[in-house]
């Protein structure tokens, strides 16, 4: 399998809502984002796939080193062979790189969060910093569309914590800031509850529905900031927003019953809404 091969199977088969606006690019670029993407899934699994703290941490530092020596000349693993013919045309950095490591490093270290503040840190690190580099690659012209690219990797890395909130808890995190737990008198043994009713409530939907608001209006936030001169380059990036702001209407409309099951949409519906957003541009 050569390192093209490893990273495409890599995206593949994530069945992650990214793939599907990878599908609308021209080879250089789609080559370029899935190797990017490949690069994420792996550092992310290291977190979500190893159940001893002191091995993830160790495979972590390991892909710091690895960073380096490719940034060096000398890559070793598949995803970064596939990623450094591409980092000089898309200005993709070492620490780019490094600080999707750091967030997944923040898994490790920290399991709570104690306000919003602190959660858009980690967010900034495993969301924003990705969408800066999407974006880069997807192609811009002027430096507000980095500024569009933060905010939007802020709004669907959120749907992302609304919707895998009873996963996470599953795991030993909950990303929903102590203070906004408190402040809707929701317990976090309530959400951790493993047997019917699980942890729903009317505190617990008024919680939901606080954080749902937050989301859209930082889509909203986001799409106001793209400029009109990228805009039909961003359009892999409008489908991935269109993608997962129809997920978090879907998780909505299921009255946010997201602490015994992972809502999805099909990856027929995903297609359908990344085809949309193609035609229509937006």
């Amino acid at each position: 399998m050569t390192p093209e091969q490893y990273v495409q199977d890599k995206a593949a088969k994530s069945g992650s809502s990214f793939y599907y606006a990878f599908l609308f690019l021209p080879p250089p670029r789609r080559a370029a984002i899935t190797a990017f993407y490949a690069f994420c899934r792996e550092v992310d699994d290291v977190v979500d796939e190893i159940q001893d703290p002191g091995v993830a941490a160790t495979k972590l530092a390991w892909w710091r080193k690895e960073v380096a020596n490719a940034f060096a000349g000398q890559p070793q693993h598949p995803v970064m062979k596939a990623l450094m013919p591409h980092v000089a045309d898309y200005d993709i950095r070492a620490e780019h790189l490094n600080a999707v490591i750091e967030g997944c490093q923040m898994d490790l270290d920290q399991t709570r969060y104690l306000d919003y503040p602190g959660l858009q840190r980690y967010c900034h690190l495993v969301a924003g910093v990705v969408g800066e580099v999407a974006s880069g690659i997807f192609g811009r012209t002027d430096t507000q569309t980095v500024a569009y690219a933060h905010k939007l990797g802020l709004a669907m890395q959120l749907t992302n914590i609304i919707r895998d909130v009873g996963d996470d808890a599953r795991r030993g995190r909950i990303y929903l800031p102590v203070s906004e737990l408190q402040q809707f008198d929701v317990k976090a043994h309530e959400i951790l509850k493993r047997d019917k009713p699980w942890g729903y409530s009317e505190r617990f939907t008024a919680l939901m529905q606080f954080q749902a608001a937050r989301a859209h209006a930082l889509y909203d936030e986001a799409l106001a900031l793209l400029p009109e001169a990228d805009r039909r380059a961003q359009k892999p990036g409008l489908m991935m927003a269109n993608i997962y702001r129809a997920l978090l209407r879907e998780i909505e409309a299921e009255n946010f019953q997201v602490l015994q099951q992972r809502i999805s949409l099909t990856p027929l519906r995903k297609l359908w809404i990344a085809m949309k957003t193609n035609w229509r541009g937006r």
